[in-house]
């Protein structure tokens, strides 16, 4: 199959809802203030790619490969995250909304979400080995059979999960918010 590539372009102010983007791939390629909200981007590439101040939400990335994408000050809201291309996936979250995304089942090591909203984001069953959660707010995420081995958790709050369905062995948590580690018991810390 052929496809179209797309090398060290800058994409700045475009609304991809009246303007389709081209099926290709895109490497080392900036988007800048664009807006993606419900385009489908099944099958297209990004490589070493930076998304800055754009409108992600519900964007469709069925086989999407994201291999060492950057985001940055982007709304992504309802993505399924688990649907694109696992092999060589690798992004970097900062200053963005995430809510209600899902990161099931994937494997994910060494990521990081600096300042980022998290509400209610599915990290069930994925592999974060670790990872960075710098000043995120974990609001509702949720955890399930999740390997946080290292994870570093010390600058973000409102987590909650439970040390017995996830692996946290030297994970790092600040005493201020260790009490999410414990939630499950229904006790109060004064």
């Amino acid at each position: 199959m052929n496809h179209i590539i797309f090398e060290d372009k800058i994409f700045k102010g475009i609304n991809f809802n009246s303007e389709k983007l081209q099926n290709g791939i895109y490497e080392n390629c900036t988007f800048v203030n664009c807006i993606f909200s419900n385009v489908d981007l099944s099958g297209y590439s990004f490589l070493e790619c930076e998304f800055d101040q754009c409108d992600l939400s519900m964007v469709i990335i069925k086989n999407t490969t994201l291999n060492e994408v950057k985001i940055k000050n982007c709304k992504l809201l309802g993505i399924n995250f688990f649907e694109c291309n696992h092999l060589f996936l690798s992004v970097k979250f900062e200053d963005s909304q995430l809510d209600f995304t899902s990161f099931y089942n994937l494997k994910l090591k060494k990521t990081i979400f600096k300042n980022c909203n998290l509400h209610e984001v599915d990290f069930s069953e994925t592999n974060l080995t670790k990872s960075i959660f710098d000043k995120c707010n974990l609001n509702r995420a949720i955890f399930s059979n999740t390997n946080l081995t290292e994870c570093d958790f010390r600058t973000s709050f409102n987590y909650s999960l439970d040390p017995e369905s996830n692996q946290i062995k030297k994970a790092k948590f600040s005493l201020e918010s260790v009490s999410g580690l414990l939630n499950k018991y229904n006790i109060k810390i004064e």
